[in-house]
């Protein structure tokens, strides 16, 4: 019969994180028991004493509810604490049967790191907290909360409250000393802890002791009658064995010899390294320690268990051995000691065991033979055959305790290997202590829940089971070691609960000493249960319990609280929390002092980088109390002192350090991060705004732009820019080369002063600029809403404006002059003229309505017959003085240019349309009348041949480069056939035209420098850096721009780290390397840039979109693609607010609203903010980069004073100890330092134990770090100007990493620290210091001789082919195995590594697939210029094809967030690499014919959102390690409308879209599809996918709609 817990209890989760509580509580019935210690409990603090599993945390359950339901009922919050030594299945009981919020705290959930916000947080979401005793103690003595603030204590595992623990620490040092005590409720089985204990006085005196430390009394169930029927007991029985004959006493010298011949090798390591290498001394004392543990194992088990099991401890320990290749020489040589003890032990039982002995544990199973050569012990033999009398039942479960770890672990090994034995399924179970052979806390929980499913059914465990954790009830439950306590005893019993159960006792013939101790327990149990019984709670009176706690210090401030007895592991974790390396861990050392008469004195001495060094403690009377009190006096110190912040931790400089720099408020969470989106608003260029609206006569600045294309026929007007404002130098004398597709075209800016324009004028310009920017770019015509017509002209309305305060220029065209060095400027008012006149003609036409669109009057019939004469609207021309002429149609409003005058045609020809679809119209006449309603005067003229006007395009960015994202696609030219009475002649040369195509690209470079000088203005720096390096700061690489901040910030990055860190090293000369590089960290932080960028609005500065011409509209113009404002926010500026803020990976960056709001990535800004520090380093030097911090609001003065004390202090360090060793160093520099106390604290390491120096290199170090950081990244900045943003990057990491420093041998590991020292002494000189560490740490990597990691370099070279990689990874043991697999056309290639680290592991395992890749004419290389990939076809492969590109196949080439390069490497891998953990084969390289998977694949459907086809299909390529399809897209134009898609897709439009796919299947071959005709690019690529997944399902392939 299952327990009450067990019964409502469920198996605990498979996540351990828990904050909320979800739906209502489980029904829950208490049995009369239950009901009747509650009723004790609610009136009293009380202690339950029932057996295990009668469902003590069931009676806790009811009172939490019962106390709970009381605190709400009061207006005060009061918690409720429920104490156990493992939480989890506490937990989950009380979260599934309360409707209270429940959050369960221990030591792996990391709350040790929590601050004061961090509990405040937990306290105000939660009602009960369920914590570990320990956890508690450290909270109530930090005064984190007090338990003043609890309404109720269930202690589980009460008795516990003994001695030192912390159940015991929290009663005495916080609950007897509360004025508001909390309720109190224990649990236990065992009231009794002690071993011995027999007499029923005893038992008296331990129940009274517990119930004056718990405040409480003990209650226990007298009738038993009830818990029997629910708690079976366990038959108890006991099997005897006989005692061992062998003694192995020569095999034990053998051993005892080899322990002590290898110990003496270690002692003599040791006496070598003692006084020079502190932390190595005690890596080998350690080392020594094990060794000799390992000694009393092998003699333990071989006396315990037999030769066998002893032989397999060996085994053990081996396995275990340290791995210690990257250690130092001596460390190494004691490592090597160790593992050849225990070799030589291995060798001497091999010798011990005779050939063949394995057998007696085969299938024969002699076990009589194996007792009889000492292969196992009597014991082991018993064990086996009770093993055997259970038979082959499957629902056994059977649990055997023993006494240690090792014991448990060779047990598990032999039963394994034992033939009879093979049905059962075996593990063990360890505590989570320190040991070496201890199983980690996962493990621990796998195997626990291995046991409870039933997947193991025999279990040997340590103790740690006894209590406190949930295990099955279980059928047999063995005592292969005697219980020590009458605990113990009970609640290993207690374990056994199914029914007809058996508790095993094992016991040893003859044995008296176990005899005995057998009986005490049994006694004692007898006494405990009377004593408990016939207690009378109204006769017991609770004495009242006095901390014995005499030396405390206690902080005022907050409360909390150090004793002498938990200062020691205090001061342990400061010194943990100090910087430290591979060869350095810092830790205290202590020295006692033997004074005579029972006295005793001890020196504390920290480590060189802490607060102070030594510190001699008061007079004690024993060694162990003057330890604690030295370090309690430590405690306090380093409190005063501001080490130890308020609440008693190691101080953070976040907390403690109020004055950084950093003059605002914490960043918000999730500030400067990729993953978070805000909404920005976007800066007003001051230059364009202007007042002059409505003025009748205005004053402008005049900008000229003028146009020289690289094909000299080709001619260009010029034009002129009026403005109110004059611009900045740099700004207004540009040179701008603009991209056309077979041309390119020189656009040069120059200032040509001011320029009056009266009334007329300004009339006029305006009119030309609303109406030819209209015309070319939008509409003419539009919907009317004042009147009952369909359309109206939108110059109809003279009130009607659309120009804007805050952008207002005019851009008016020139008269062409032969002399391009001609600085006049002669505006085209001849040409303006006519657009006016023909506004005006436009607005009567309008009123008249469309049948008059012909014009008024009939012309006489003499002029209509001429042969050469072309009737317009508005005149008639001569044919011969057409060509190129500008015309307007005014039928639909759009401009065109003439090619020619199409002889032998009138409007009473057919109707033609390009593409092969019939038309509804038989004659042009037909058309203009049907569809416009207009009767043509004279059909029969000829129809005129026009160009038609197109939308703008980004002409900044140079397709035709291979650098660009693809090559332009030359498109033919469309043409159109009109009637010329249709059209309106304009006096504007067609080169206007042309250069009005260029004005949306120019003035958006131009508006981009506008802002970039306006933010430099804001700066108002004394050193002019120019527009265009801010402007580069400024720029994203989702501009899609030739130029991006990425560079700069490179560099503004190592600038920052400089002068922080420079700044902080003179500030601050007594704080030790980890408190700079906190501080540094705070600093320089992406979430504090930030917050300095946004103080600053730089957000609104920032440019991260892609120029889009077709949105651009000049002043006057009415954009025809509008996006009205929806972000809820109506000012230009959006507020630093939450909700806009997201991380929703749905939202788009980078596309702008038509207030200028647009979403960006949280991270840009703490970029941008670092390129505007590079722009400053680059334009100015390092002065104006620091004047750009200071700006922004950091604290970075270098003072000149500072550097002269810091080589002040310097010098009063004597170096004779290492004089010749500073002569050496400055030899091999080749430069004399003028402080040589600056070399001497640069080349003195923490290991030395000249503590009392109170210096050492670390400081020096985190100077030099980044000075040699900053100075490689400057020269590669200058010295590659043209490489990848990302190569750069690489480049820097591989400079100034530790591996590369190390190559410096001239200095050894010191490069970084004597970097710093050069600094100081030079007073701060860069190119000083830089001079002198080029020629040593030359050679620096160049780009062709980068080397990437492996793993990166293959899922590069993957990307680039479209192939994917699959991962699997296991661990065995201490090393990890990973299989890497990559898909060829028809051969699978598994490369295979194994390594301590899964890191170095996956990285060999892509070594080896890049040598086969190689191998078979695959690789990767480098140019100086940017990345490629070189691939040749190998014979199995012949068709690789180089054009499979993964971001123009599954995922658009349009998406401008896949340009952002920069950011690949983790996109990459987390794209091309999925993993799994399952077993590997063993082997470097193999290859296999087939694909991975061979199975069909199957899915659950098809999205058919747009972009779904395509990433169903990139996910079905990406599980089956297919390579990438490849498309190619046609595009057709019509003349008439076409209807394209089908439901809500159906779309009408002159384009058409028809892609096609090719897909590669291994061992297949290729599959064709062609989709439909599509009205964009990105459907037709979706409708191409669907139809070859279709194509698939059909093919077999592939199944939809899969399971």
């Amino acid at each position: 019969m299952q327990s009450q817990e067990e019964a409502q209890t469920p198996p605990p989760p498979k996540t351990n994180s828990i904050d909320h509580h979800h739906g209502s509580p489980k029904p829950f019935t208490p049995r009369s028991y239950q009901s009747e210690v509650y009723e004790v409990a609610v009136k009293r603090n009380t202690i339950a004493v029932l057996e295990t599993g009668t469902g003590k945390t069931m009676i806790a359950v009811m009172l939490i509810n019962h106390i709970g339901q009381l605190i709400r009922s009061t207006a005060s919050k009061k918690l409720i604490i429920f104490l156990a030594p493992t939480v989890h299945l506490q937990f989950k009981v009380i979260e599934d049967h309360t409707d209270f919020e429940v959050g369960e705290y221990y030591g792996g959930k990391g709350v040790d790191e929590w601050d004061n916000k961090s509990w405040e947080k937990e306290i105000n979401q939660h009602h009960v907290l369920v914590m570990t005793p320990q956890v508690l103690l450290d909270v109530l003595r930090r005064a984190f909360f007090n338990l003043e603030a609890v309404g109720l204590m269930v202690i589980d595992e009460c008795h516990r409250a003994i001695g030192n623990h912390p159940y015991t620490k929290i009663m005495k040092e916080f609950y007897h000393k509360c004025s508001s005590k909390p309720k109190i409720f224990g649990m236990t089985a065992s009231p009794v802890v002690g071993k011995g204990v027999s007499t029923t006085r005893q038992c008296e005196g331990q129940i009274s002791e517990l119930e004056n430390i718990l405040d409480s009394q003990v209650y226990t169930i007298e009738d038993k009658t009830e818990m029997e029927v629910y708690v079976p007991s366990a038959k108890e029985t006991y099997r005897f064995y006989d005692p061992t004959w062998h003694s192995f006493l020569d095999l034990k010298a053998k051993i005892e010899a080899s322990w002590l011949k290898f110990d003496a090798s270690l002692s003599k390591l040791q006496e070598l390294v003692e006084n020079n290498f502190k932390d190595v001394d005690d890596r080998i004392k350690t080392l020594r320690k094990r060794l000799s543990n390992d000694h009393a194992k092998i003699t333990y088990c071989l006396d315990d268990l037999g030769l066998t099991c002893a032989y397999e401890v060996v085994k053990v320990c081996l396995e275990k051995a340290p791995n210690n290749e990257e250690d130092c020489e001596v460390f190494r040589e004691s490592s090597m000691q160790y593992k050849c003890f225990l070799e030589e032990v291995l060798c001497q039982f091999g010798d011990a065991h005779k050939p063949g002995y394995e057998n007696h544990f085969g299938s024969e199973c002699d076990f009589l033979k194996a007792v009889d050569l000492g292969y196992i012990s009597p014991k082991l033999h018993e064990l086996i055959e009770l093993f055997q009398s259970f038979g082959g039942a499957m629902q056994l479960l059977c649990l055997v305790f023993v006494d240690r770890i090792i014991t448990a672990k060779v047990i598990e090994r032999f039963v394994k290997k034992v033939a009879c034995l093979s049905h059962f399924t075996v593990s063990y179970l360890t505590g989570s202590n320190t040991s070496v052979d201890a199983l980690a806390p996962k493990l621990q929980k796998e195997t626990l829940e291995s046991f409870r499913s039933g997947k193991v059914n025999l279990l040997f465990a340590t103790d740690v089971v006894e209590e406190g954790i949930h295990v099955p009830n279980c059928s047999y439950v063995i005592r292969f070691d005697l219980p020590k306590t009458v605990r113990s005893y009970v609640q290993s019993r207690g374990r056994a609960r199914q029914n007809d159960s058996q508790f095993i006792i094992m016991l040893e013939r003859g044995n008296s000493k176990q005899r005995d101790q057998l009986y005490d327990v049994i006694r004692s149990e007898r006494s405990m249960i009377d004593t408990a019984t016939n207690r009378d709670p109204n006769t017991c009176v609770l004495k009242k319990c006095t901390s014995e706690v005499n030396s405390a210090y206690f902080v005022d401030a907050t409360g909390a609280s150090i004793t002498a007895d938990s200062s020691v592991s205090l001061i342990h974790r400061y010194c943990e929390r100090l910087p430290s390396d591979k060869y350095f861990t810092p830790k205290p050392t202590f020295q006692f002092s033997n004074l005579g008469d029972r006295s005793y004195e001890c020196t504390l001495t920290l480590p060189p980088n802490a607060a102070f060094q030594t510190l001699v403690g008061p007079v004690s009377t024993s060694s162990q109390l003057s330890k604690q009190l030295v370090c309690l006096e430590a405690c306090k110190k380093l409190h005063q002192m501001g080490a130890l912040d308020d609440h008693l931790l190691p101080s953070t400089e976040e907390s403690s350090e109020r004055n950084l720099n950093m003059k605002s408020k914490e960043a918000a969470s999730g500030a400067g991060t990729t993953r978070r989106k805000e909404l920005h608003g976007t800066t007003c260029i001051l230059a364009l705004s202007g007042t002059w609206g409505e003025k009748l006569d205005v004053v402008f600045q005049a900008y000229k732009f003028d146009f020289s294309c690289s094909i000299e026929s080709e001619i260009f007007s010029g034009f002129i820019l009026l403005i109110e404002s004059k611009l900045d130098d740099d700004v207004g004398n540009l040179e701008l080369e603009l991209f056309l597709v077979s041309k390119t075209v020189k656009a040069s800016v120059s200032y040509c002063g001011q320029v009056h324009l009266d009334a007329e004028q300004m009339k006029k310009a305006k009119c030309f600029q609303d109406f030819f920017f209209n015309g070319l770019y939008g509409k003419l015509f539009i919907r009317s809403k004042s009147t009952k017509r369909e359309r109206e002209f939108l110059l109809q309305n003279e009130k009607r404006t659309l120009w804007s305060p805050s952008y207002m220029y005019l851009l008016l065209p020139l008269v062409s002059s032969n002399d391009p060095s001609e600085k006049s400027l002669n505006i085209d008012w001849r040409g303006m003229d006519s657009c006016f006149s023909v506004v005006e003609m436009m607005k009567k036409i309008s009123l008249l309505g469309g049948q008059h669109c012909n014009g008024d009057t009939e012309p006489p019939e003499s002029e209509c017959m001429g042969e050469n004469i072309v009737h317009f609207a508005n005149s008639s021309f001569n044919t011969s003085n057409l060509e190129e002429a500008v015309v307007l149609a005014i039928h639909t409003g759009k401009i065109y240019s003439i090619v020619e005058v199409v002889s032998n045609t009138s409007a009473e020809s057919p109707f033609e349309v390009i593409d092969a679809a019939p038309s509804q119209y038989a004659t042009y006449a037909e058309y203009f009348k049907k569809k416009y309603g207009i009767e043509l005067i004279y059909p029969g003229q000829p129809l005129l041949r026009l160009k038609q006007s197109h939308n703008a395009h980004n002409l900044l960015v140079d397709f035709n480069d291979e650098g660009g994202t693809g090559k332009a696609v030359v498109k033919p030219q469309m043409h159109v056939h009109m009637p010329p009475e249709l059209l309106v002649t304009m006096d504007v040369p067609r080169s206007v035209i042309k250069s009005m195509y260029l004005l949306p690209s120019l003035m958006h470079r131009l508006e981009s420098l506008m802002l970039a000088s306006q933010l430099r203005e804001e700066i108002n720096c004394d050193a002019q850096i120019s527009t265009s390096l801010i402007l580069e700061a400024l720029t994203t690489l989702r501009c899609c721009e030739s130029f991006s901040m990425e560079r700069l910030e490179l560099l503004g990055d190592s600038v920052l780290k400089y002068v922080t860190s420079c700044h902080l090293f003179l500030k601050y000369p007594k704080k030790h390397e980890g408190q700079l590089s906190g501080r540094r960290s705070s600093a320089v932080c992406n979430a504090n840039l930030h917050k300095l960028g946004t103080d600053r609005k730089l957000q609104g500065y920032i440019r991260d979109g892609a120029f889009d011409p077709r949105r651009w509209a000049a002043p006057g113009q009415h954009t025809l693609r509008p996006v009205p404002c929806k972000c809820g926010v109506d000012t230009l500026e959006v507020p630093l607010e939450s909700k806009f803020q997201t991380e929703d990976l749905k939202v788009i960056v980078g596309k702008s609203c038509d207030k200028g709001h647009r979403w960006m990535g949280s991270k840009t800004v703490a970029d941008c903010v670092e390129a505007l520090v590079g722009a400053y380093y680059v334009g100015g030097g390092l002065a104006a980069a620091i004047y750009m911090m200071k700006w922004l609001g950091m604290d970075a003065e270098l003072e000149p004073l500072l550097v002269v004390e810091a080589i002040s202090i310097a010098s009063l360090r004597t170096y004779v100890p290492k004089a010749n060793e500073i002569a050496t160093l400055e030899s091999k520099l080749k430069y004399e330092f003028l402080t040589k106390g600056l070399l001497q604290e640069a080349i003195t390491h923490a290991t030395d134990q000249e503590v009392s120096l109170g210096y050492c290199y670390q400081r020096l170090e985190f100077l030099g770090d980044s000075v040699l950081d900053l100075l490689i990244t400057r020269y590669l900045y200058e010295t590659y100007k043209d490489i990848d943003p990302g190569e750069l990057t690489d480049l820097r990491s591989a400079s100034v990493s530790n591996e590369n420093f190390a190559q410096t041998a001239a200095l050894g590991d010191m490069v970084e620290s004597i970097a710093g020292a050069v600094l100081i002494d030079t007073k701060l000189n860069l190119d000083e210091v830089w001079r002198i560490f080029e020629p040593l740490l030359s050679p620096i990597v160049t780009p062709d001789k980068l080397e990437l990691p492996p793993l990166r370099e293959l899922i590069e070279l993957c990307d680039s082919l479209g192939y994917f990689i699959k991962e699997k990874c296991t661990k065995k043991g201490e090393t990890v195995h990973a299989e890497l697999t990559l898909q060829l056309k028809d051969v699978l290639l598994v490369g295979k590594g194994q390594d301590r680290t899964r890191k170095t592991a996956r990285g060999e395992a892509a070594r080896c697939l890049l040598k086969e890749l190689e191998a078979r004419g695959i690789s990767y290389s480098w140019s100086s210029k940017k990345r490629k990939h070189s691939v040749v076809s190998d014979a199995e492969s012949p068709s690789l094809d180089m054009s499979i590109d993964l971001h123009n196949g599954i995922i658009d080439a349009g998406s401008v967030d896949m340009l952002n390069l920069k950011k690949h490497k983790t996109a990459e891998s987390e794209l091309l690499i999925g993993s799994t953990r399952v077993p590997l084969d063993t082997g470097c390289f193999s290859e296999k014919p087939s694909s991975p998977n061979s199975d069909t694949p199957d899915i659950s459907g098809i999205n058919m959102k747009k972009g779904g086809p395509r990433t169903t299909l990139f996910d079905l390529c990406k599980k089956q390690q297919w390579p990438m399809p490849t498309f190619d897209s046609t595009e057709t134009k019509s003349r008439t409308p076409v209807e394209l898609g089908e439901g809500l897709e159906r779309r009408t439009g002159f384009n058409s879209f028809v892609s096609s796919i090719v897909l590669y299947v291994p061992n297949f071959g290729n599959i064709e599809c062609t989709g439909d005709a599509r009205a964009d690019k990105k459907s037709s690529l979706d409708s191409a996918a669907l139809v070859l997944l279709y194509e698939l399902q059909r093919r077999g392939k592939l199944v939809i709609g899969g399971p």
